[in-house]
Order: structure tokens, then sequence, then C-alpha cells
């Protein structure tokens, strides 16, 4: 199976690299991208939206034979659910890693402060508790020195979509800072937080307990996550 996966914001391809080694021991092709505006500190991000992200990896499926899994880390559910929207007959499922799928005209995080045309990674102090589970001071140490500033427009701009069909994609949720019972409650409850995600037809719900960023505090265990999602779509 060829397997796409996006990063959360501030992080390019390699933030996956600990969390692949099963997926390509099972003799999966593996696609960690770098999205445009994230290639390094110094690029120009002007101009770069949501719908450049979601463009680049409609242009990784199309290069693809046959049906591929998309993976996304936080910010990256909202890119892979766009993608289903444009390409719902090649994508086989959508696993989304501490996310889910953001709605017609919401927007990822309007309130995250910008400098110019990018976001730079907060001060710790900025995130939620849960945000930081798991976290040490030697993690947040590597990835604040790794962080790169994330195009404004793709956390400012509206999700725009066209297809129901992309209902009919199956989705898998990997839940780390809340867990999978408190979404159902939300679904049951009808919170517009999951309302997008409510209206997938099948979706199954993993528990990783750990803060945000899984590929850092628990990459292996996230690994094997992902793996049994994939054999189960096998």
């Amino acid at each position: 199976m060829d397997i796409i996966l996006v990063p959360g914001f501030w992080l390019d391809a390699s933030s996956w690299d600990e969390v692949t080694p099963p997926l390509a021991a099972a003799g999966h092709r593996l696609h960690p991208l770098t999205l445009p505006g994230l290639e390094s500190a110094d690029v120009p991000r002007a101009g770069i939206g949501l719908r450049t992200h979601i463009d680049a990896v409609v242009e990784k499926v199309d290069s693809l034979d046959g049906k591929v899994v998309l993976v996304g880390h936080s910010g990256g559910g909202a890119i892979i659910h766009g993608v289903a929207d444009a390409r719902p007959d090649r994508v086989e499922r959508n696993i989304f890693v501490d996310s889910g799928p953001l709605g017609e005209g919401d927007v990822i995080n309007d309130e995250l402060p910008a400098d110019g045309d990018g976001i730079p990674l907060p001060p710790w102090e900025g995130f939620e508790d849960a945000d930081l589970v798991d976290l040490t001071d030697g993690l947040r140490d590597m990835f604040r020195s790794r962080a790169i500033p994330q195009p404004k427009g793709v956390a400012y701009d509206k999700q725009h979509l066209h297809d129901p069909r992309r209902y009919d994609v199956p989705a898998t949720v990997i839940a780390c800072e809340f867990p999978s019972s408190l979404l159902t409650e939300w679904i049951d409850a009808g919170h517009p937080y999951v309302a997008e995600l409510a209206r997938i037809r099948d979706v199954e719900y993993v528990d990783l307990p750990t803060g945000h960023w899984p590929q850092f505090t628990k990459p292996a265990e996230l690994g094997q996550a992902i793996l049994k999602a994939v054999d189960r779509t096998a």
C-alpha cells in the first residue's frame, strides 16, 4: 500500500522518521511529505494557503497508481480530508493522528499569532497541558530546534469542500490528548467541533494516550497503530 504521511504545523517530512520503520518492514511504500513553505525557515510563505497544501498532496496522489492511505497529524487532518474530497475514489482510508476532518467554511486555527506570512512555534506556555503530556524537556528542545514557521494562510484559510463522497472514505482516528470516548460523547451531543467527523460513515477509534505530538513521545506505538489501521484496510 502507498501511504502518504502529512505532518502537522511546524514540521516537515522528517517528523515521521521514528514512526515509519514498522510500516516499511511490513512492505508498505511510504511517502512522508514536506509541504510548500516548510522546506526551511528561510523560504517565502506569501500566497501559501490551505488549498496550496491540499493541492500538493493531491499531486502526490495523482503521481501514484491505485488507491492510497493518507495519514494526517494535527492540522494535517484538515489537509487529508480536503484530499479525500478532491479524490474520493483514490483514498482507501484516512488516518487522523490527534486530529480530525475540517468541515466546509471552518479554519484550522486563526488565533495563532503570525509574524508576517508565517506563524512561529509559540512558547510552550501557549499550549494546553494536555498538548504537552510526555513531551520532555529534551523533546521540547529538539522540537523547537527543528520547528519551521507555518504558512499563515494554511492556519487562517477557510476549508472549501465539494464532493459528499468524502463521507464514504473510511477513517481511523488515533486519539491522543483526548480519549476517543470524549469524541464519541461530543458526536452524540451534536458538538460543532466534531460535526464533520460525525458525517463520515465508517470511523474507527484507537486510543494512544499521550500529548499532541505522538510522533515524538510515542513513535513506535504510533507506527504500530497506523500499521494496524492499514492492515484492516487491506
